[in-house]
C-alpha cells in the first residue's frame, strides 16, 4: 500500500517508519528542506530509542522516503495521515492552523483513486468534519476522512506502534475503516485489537485517555501532600490501592508534576472544548490546577529543605527532560522548578544525559550544565532528582556524600531508598513520605 504522512515530528515519523516496516511504501512530507535532507541520511531530529534504526533500515530498503513535495506524495496514496502539530493557542484551545494548511495542500494533490485522509494528530472533536469541508472545497476527487489517534509513549514509541495494545479507528465511511484495517493487519495477527467507532467518538477517545491518566497522577500528587501533613507514606498507600484490580498499579506514582507534549496540551484543549460546549469539565479543570500547584509546591519544599532560604545556596538538578528516555522538554517540570529556585536566589547546576542541549536552547545559561550527575553535585547544598533516568536511580551515596557541601537529598520521584540515603549521612526528602 502507498501511504503518505504529512509531518515528520514525533507522531509523523514514528507512524511513517512503522508503516514502512510493515512492507508499505511510505512517503513522509515536511516543509523544512534541511530536516528532510537529514532524514534522508537517517538522521532523526529528536531522541527516541529504536527509531533511528527503524528509519535507516526502511530507507535502505526503499520503502521509506522523505520530501517537501506534498502534491507528489499524495498523488497515488491510498492513505494520507495528517500528523502536523496542534499546539496550544493563547487561550488553551488547540491551534489548528497547521492542520488547515496541510488539508488544503493534500486536497490539491489527490489523484483520481479513492483516498482516505486520516487525522493522526490529536485534534478537538469536530476536526474531522472540518478537514472534510476543507478538502471538498479544493478537490473533486473521491476521498473519505477518518481519525486514527495515536497512543505512543515517548521513550517506547516504536514498540507502541509495532505492537499496539489497541488501535482506534473512527470514520463514518465503511470504506475508510476497511482500508485502515488493511493497513494495520500486520500487527493484528495475534488478535484483533481494533476499536471501530464514528469519527467524533474517535477524536474524543484520545483526549479522554490522556485526561484519565493525568487525573490519576494529579490525584496521587494531591494525596501525597496530604500524606506529608498526616505523617503517612504515600508509597505504601500507592501499593495498597494499586493492588485493587479495579484500580490497578499504573500511573499512580506521585512526583513533581507531569509535562510533555500531550498531557498538558490535551487537558487544556479538553477543558476548552467543555467550556465552548457549555459543559464545564470540573475534574479536568481540577487536574490542570493540581498539576501546576504540584510544581510550585515542589519548589517550595526544596527551599524549605535548604533551611527556608535558597539565597546563596547551590542546587544540583538531576534530570531535565519531562520523562526518561526522551529529549523532550516541552512543559518539563524542571523548567518551572528551576525558575522558582532562581527567583529564590539559588545557583543551579543541571544534568541530563540527553536533554541538556534542548534546555540550554530554551533557558540559556541561567544554570550551569554539568557533564555528569556527580559533577553537578559538587559543592551542592541539595541534590534534587526531577527525572528518573536509569543512571540516576542508584547513585553511589558514599561518593556523593564526599562531593556535596550539605548532605540534603530531594527525591522528586521516590526512587531512592530513604533508609540507604539516611545511613549514608543524608537528610532525605521524598514525595508524600513521612
Amino acid at each position: 500500500m502507498h501511504i503518505a504522512v504529512i509531518g515528520t515530528g514525533y507522531v509523523g515519523l514514528v507512524t511513517g517508519a512503522g508503516f514502512s516496516d510493515f512492507g508499505n511504501t511510505v512517503t513522509c512530507v515536511d516543509i523544512d528542506p534541511v530536516r528532510v535532507e537529514k532524514l534522508k541520511g537517517g538522521e532523526v531530529p529528536f531522541f527516541e530509542p529504536g527509531l533511528p534504526e527503524l528509519v535507516k533500515r526502511n530507507v535502505a530498503q526503499g520503502r521509506l522516503s522523505f520530501t517537501t513535495d506534498t502534491l507528489a506524495a499524495v498523488k497515488d496514496a491510498a492513505l494520507v495521515f495528517l500528523a502536523v502539530g496542534t499546539p496550544s493557542a493563547a487561550d488553551g484551545s488547540a491551534d489548528l492552523s497547521y492542520l488547515r494548511a496541510a488539508a488544503q495542500q493534500v486536497a490539491k494533490g489527490l489523484g483520481p483513486n479513492f483516498t482516505v485522509i486520516v487525522t493522526k494528530s490529536t485534534v478537538p472533536v469536530g476536526t474531522g468534519d472540518l478537514v472534510k469541508s476543507i478538502v471538498a472545497e479544493h478537490t473533486k476527487q473521491p476521498f473519505a476522512v477518518a481519525s486514527n489517534p495515536e497512543f505512543l509513549k515517548e521513550g517506547d514509541a516504536v514498540n507502541d506502534f509495532l505492537k499496539p495494545d489497541r488501535v482506534v479507528l473512527g470514520s463514518d465511511d465503511p470504506r475508510a475503516i476497511e482500508r485502515l484495517r488493511e493497513a494495520y493487519r500486520g500487527v493484528m495477527r495475534t488478535g484483533d485489537r481494533t476499536h471501530v467507532m464514528d469519527l467524533r467518538s474517535a477524536e474524543l477517545t484520545k483526549y479522554a485517555a490522556n485526561a484519565m491518566l493525568a487525573t490519576r497522577i494529579s490525584f496521587m500528587n494531591e494525596l501525597s501532600r496530604l500524606a506529608e501533613k498526616l505523617g503517612c507514606d504515600i508509597e505504601k498507600v500507592r501499593k495498597g490501592i494499586g493492588s485493587d484490580p479495579r484500580i490497578g498499579p499504573k500511573f499512580l506514582f506521585p512526583g513533581v508534576g507531569f509535562g510533555g507534549s500531550c498531557f498538558p496540551k490535551d487537558l487544556r484543549a479538553l477543558r476548552d472544548m467543555g467550556r465552548s460546549a457549555g459543559v464545564v469539565q470540573g475534574v479536568v479543570e481540577a487536574v490542570v490546577e493540581a498539576n501546576e500547584k504540584q510544581k510550585v509546591h515542589t519548589a517550595q519544599r526544596i527551599v524549605a529543605a535548604l533551611g527556608g532560604s535558597a539565597a546563596g545556596k547551590r542546587v544540583a538538578i538531576w534530570g531535565l527532560a519531562f520523562k526518561p528516555e526522551t529529549d523532550d522538554i516541552r512543559e518539563a517540570p524542571a523548567i518551572e522548578i528551576i525558575a522558582h529556585l532562581k527567583q529564590a536566589g539559588a545557583t543551579i547546576a543541571g544534568y541530563d544525559p540527553i536533554a541538556a542541549e534542548n534546555i540550554k536552547a530554551q533557558i540559556g545559561d541561567v544554570i550551569t550544565y554539568a557533564p555528569n550527575a556527580y559533577a553537578a553535585a559538587e559543592g551542592a547544598d541539595a541534590v534534587v532528582l526531577i527525572t528518573e533516568w536509569h543512571e540516576l536511580r542508584h547513585p553511589d551515596f558514599a561518593k556523593l556524600k564526599k562531593l556535596v557541601r550539605t548532605p540534603v537529598l530531594f527525591d522528586g520521584r521516590n526512587v531512592w531508598d530513604p533508609e540507604e540515603a539516611r545511613a549514608a549521612g543524608f537528610t532525605y526528602h521524598g514525595i508524600g513520605r513521612a
